[in-house]
């Protein structure tokens, strides 16, 4: 089962991820967590002290796979690196559960097309299409990422959202590059709900898309 969870920034994609990487540990399940959301904090959701380095700066590592020097203009580069060992050598990793935080390209001018992108992009391919774990990816916020394609082949596109405006115009920019991208599972789970009247406006807002369940709104959770 490969998740990805989308939606505006704040929605609260984080919390669910953590929740259900550890429904599906305490399954038995042996699950692989992705923070792919360059302002990451799955890690202090999850409580985890440790500090993680994020792997786009394993700038060695990504020399030596794609055969450029990461942050130096080249056209020149590796696009399908080695990356079937990193999970196991460099995620955080507890009991069944593990845990990666990608880390964003520094510096302007870089763009999609670089050695710690392509590192990266083959990294997700990898853990998407060749690996039989759970898993769940907590994707940066808004709808850029789906132009990348970072999410294709995903079981499932799972998207938060809020009562709001914003966040349902997002949520609907989201289903249509899933839709795009042809992941066939798409479902709504709202957030921050406060009454049965805002579930029902989300809903009728993003109809048909299947309804999940909601997460009512509580003071003791901001």
């Amino acid at each position: 089962m490969k998740i990805a969870v989308s939606g505006k920034g704040g929605v609260g994609k984080t919390t669910i991820v953590a929740v259900l990487g550890e429904v599906f540990r305490r399954k038995g399940k042996r699950v692989i967590l992705i923070d792919a959301d360059p302002d990451a904090n799955l890690a202090r959701t999850l409580g985890i002290k440790e500090n993680i380095t994020p792997l786009i700066e394993l700038k060695s590592i990504i020399q030596e796979r794609t055969g450029a020097e990461p942050g130096k203009p080249t056209v020149f580069f590796t696009l399908n690196p080695k990356v079937d060992d990193i999970p196991e050598k460099f995620f955080y990793r507890k009991d069944n559960l593990m845990l990666g935080v990608m880390g964003t390209v520094r510096g302007g001018g870089m763009g999609c097309t670089c050695p710690e992108n392509a590192f990266l992009k083959a990294l997700l391919q990898h853990l998407i299409f060749y690996r039989n774990d759970v898993l769940l990816m907590d994707m940066e916020a808004g709808v850029e990422h789906l132009g990348r394609g970072t999410a294709m082949g995903v079981d499932w596109m799972i998207v938060v959202v809020e009562p709001g405006a914003k966040s349902i115009d997002t949520a609907r920019k989201i289903l249509k590059l899933a839709r795009d991208l042809r992941i066939k599972n798409m479902g709504i789970l709202g957030n921050k709900i406060k009454d049965n009247k805002e579930e029902e406006i989300l809903k009728k807002s993003l109809s048909p898309c299947l309804w999940l369940g909601a997460f009512p709104y509580r003071e003791g959770f901001l």
